[in-house]
């Protein structure tokens, strides 16, 4: 497998809606595993496949908690994969979290989600599964959910505050390049 390139905004395959996954084949699989192991390189902990170029309904995660609350304590891989991932019902209670995207990196917002979400996906064996999920886990999977349709997290914030963080990446995105030329 291999490490994918991220794509970052304001390329517009990041405001495509994603088609649904047609099969869970081996294309598919090979797929998965290089999203894990691009996510884990970045680092993140979700990842929509629209993300690296493939408008798909396909997105991973992993938490990657400490087994434990020792401060030492190292984190834990627990990949989860959701091929056409539906959320059934969000709760009327609400939480508010600090949000990061790789496709724009190094900005975070306080952005206000439903606190627990149930959700129907597909497996990775092709079995269909439906969950609740609360806390990271529920904003995480709303997070990489609105990928697929098209929402970045920027998109919850005031015009002016989206734009404001669109330039900064575009204006570091040049200046790494600059840096790499010289």
């Amino acid at each position: 497998m291999s490490l994918l390139p991220i794509v970052e905004v304001p390329d517009p395959i990041l405001r495509a809606s994603s088609a649904p996954v047609e099969r869970v084949d081996d294309e598919l699989k090979g797929l998965v595993q290089s999203m894990f192991e691009t996510m884990y390189d970045a680092p993140g902990i979700g990842l929509a496949a629209v993300q690296v170029g493939v408008p798909r309904r396909l997105l991973i995660i992993d938490l990657q908690e400490p087994e434990s609350d020792a401060e030492d304590a190292p984190p834990v891989r627990r990949p989860h994969v959701f091929i056409n991932p539906e959320i059934l019902h969000s709760s009327d209670a609400r939480k508010s979290y600090n949000e990061g995207c790789l496709s724009i990196p190094d900005q975070y917002a306080e952005i206000e989600r439903p606190d627990v979400v149930r959700a129907r996906w597909t497996d990775l064996d092709g079995r269909q599964q439906e969950g609740e999920f609360d806390g990271l886990m529920s904003v995480c999977l709303q997070h990489e959910v609105d990928h697929l349709n098209g929402i970045l997290f920027i998109d919850y914030l005031s015009r002016l505050k989206r734009d404001i963080i669109v330039r900064k990446v575009v204006k570091s995105r040049k200046d790494r390049a600059k840096a790499a030329v010289l």
